[in-house]
């Protein structure tokens, strides 16, 4: 991991830890109600979160954090309550298909480098 923990730095990880949560436990309400079209806009969300921390802390330390609140999100809403039942349906191939497509755009921007793999300021450039 390149540079240190400032408190900007870690505002940011909380941030994109919140940011993580709020677009799993979103995406599993768009996936359930409308099934084709909701899957690939969750996907989609998803694919911004994690890239969008990519760029903005310029490590993968931004996907996981936004990695690591999804999959609480799935896991939180995933679990039967004491009655038995779940606080969600998670019937049907598109809860599957949510969980594998978040893990898959979680690794591709995990592990994708590029021109833009520095972190974002906005100080612009030294002079």
């Amino acid at each position: 991991m390149s540079g240190t923990w400032t408190p900007g730095r870690i505002a940011s990880v909380l941030g994109l830890l919140a940011a993580g949560v709020l677009t799993g436990a979103a995406g599993w309400l768009v996936v359930d109600l409308w099934f084709p079209g909701g899957l690939v806009l969750a996907l989609l969300a998803l694919a911004g979160l994690f890239l969008g921390g990519r760029i903005a802390l310029g490590t993968g330390i931004g996907v996981g954090a936004g990695a690591v609140g999804w999959f609480l999100a799935y896991v939180i809403l995933s679990v039967p309550r004491p009655e038995g039942d779940f606080l969600l349906s998670s019937s049907g191939i598109g809860m599957y298909a949510y969980l594998l497509g978040g893990v898959v755009l979680a690794v591709m921007c995990a592990t994708v480098s590029g021109p833009g793999d520095r972190p974002v300021s906005a100080a612009g450039p030294a002079k």
